[in-house]
């Protein structure tokens, strides 16, 4: 579990493809100091496992659905992504829960300053846009941040400079690709209205605990 409150931003030393898989090698200052084998770290918004460590460059397996499902199976040496170590019992919580499981890739369809902030407008998969409400979270590149506008294809953001400086958002701009986790709690809200069509609704809460 993750906040989405990235730590740092890491380098691409390599990834290369082993199979139907890939090995992806960061150069992570920062969290190599404290990372240890098996840890769990997101980059870009996907949670993998560190399985070596040499230096401070930290290495992670790639399965074949990760390749498919996030924007790392495009990264190059040299590219920069944003680093969130897991979510620890005494942390304060930040952002919002974030579980690093992808939900798709959107792309970027426009950024533009305006005054000291970036709108940045995002195409998704409209089932994605369906799970989004306006004011509500979004994670993007593993980045909690909160919707503007919520489109039939997309939705909009809002960058302040801090994270403009702090992450990868600050410079990617039209065309890029972004990973995309809808808000955990909007899937089961969803699901329980989904059920309660059929029947009532707080019958249906209650049947699960949330009421």
């Amino acid at each position: 579990m993750f906040t989405g409150l990235i730590v740092e931003m890491g380098d691409v030393v390599s990834l290369v493809r082993k199979g139907n898989g890939a090995r992806l090698s960061l150069d992570a200052r920062t969290l190599s100091r404290d990372a240890k084998l098996g840890d769990s770290i997101a980059i870009n918004g996907t949670c993998l496992t560190v399985v070596e460590i040499k230096g401070d460059v930290l290495s992670f397996d790639l399965s074949e659905e990760t390749l498919g499902s996030s924007n790392l199976g495009e990264l190059k040496v040299k590219d920069r992504v944003n680093l969130e170590p897991a979510l620890r019992l005494d942390d304060r919580l930040g952002g919002h829960f974030v579980t690093g499981h992808i939900d798709g890739r959107g792309k970027i369809r426009s950024k533009t300053l305006e005054g000291d902030v970036y709108k940045i407008v995002i195409g998704t998969e409209p089932w994605i846009a369906e799970y989004l409400v306006e004011k509500g979270s979004v994670a993007v590149d593993g980045i909690s941040l909160t919707v503007v506008d919520v489109l039939k294809d997309g939705f909009s953001l809002v960058i302040i400079p801090h994270t403009a400086r702090l992450t990868t958002i600050g410079f990617k701009g039209p065309g890029d690709s972004v990973n995309v986790e809808v808000d955990i709690l909007g899937k089961y809200v969803s699901k329980f209205l989904k059920k309660g069509k059929d029947a009532n609704l707080m019958q249906t809460l209650r049947e699960q605990g949330f009421a």
